[in-house]
């Protein structure tokens, strides 16, 4: 499944609610570590079926990173039934992240 590109309408919906774990890359366009995890993060959204991949841009949705305390981007946040239950700061491998989820 491709990345779900989160937006202030869907953010609940997608995330909060999902029946998956969900796996929530917070980015911004700007940064360089960012459009480096981008193919990880797209490869990992179409090879794994049992989670979703979703997209936060910090830039258009600052309320969320606040609400999250996500002040460094790239910030990854795996949600299990709505909660935090791991976050990952920085450029990490396919392999660390696949680890983490």
């Amino acid at each position: 499944m491709a990345e779900i590109t989160i937006t202030k309408a869907n953010f609940e919906q997608e995330v909060l609610k999902s029946d998956k774990p969900v796996l929530a890359d917070f980015w911004a366009p700007w940064c360089g570590p960012c459009r480096m995890l981008s193919p990880v993060i797209s490869e990992i959204a179409l090879e794994r079926e049992d989670i979703k991949v979703c997209k936060v841009n910090v830039d258009d949705l600052p309320e969320l990173a606040i609400k999250y305390h996500v002040s460094a981007v790239p910030t990854l946040l795996i949600f299990e039934d709505g909660d935090v239950a791991e976050t990952i700061v920085g450029f990490r491998s396919k392999e660390d992240i696949l680890e983490m989820l």
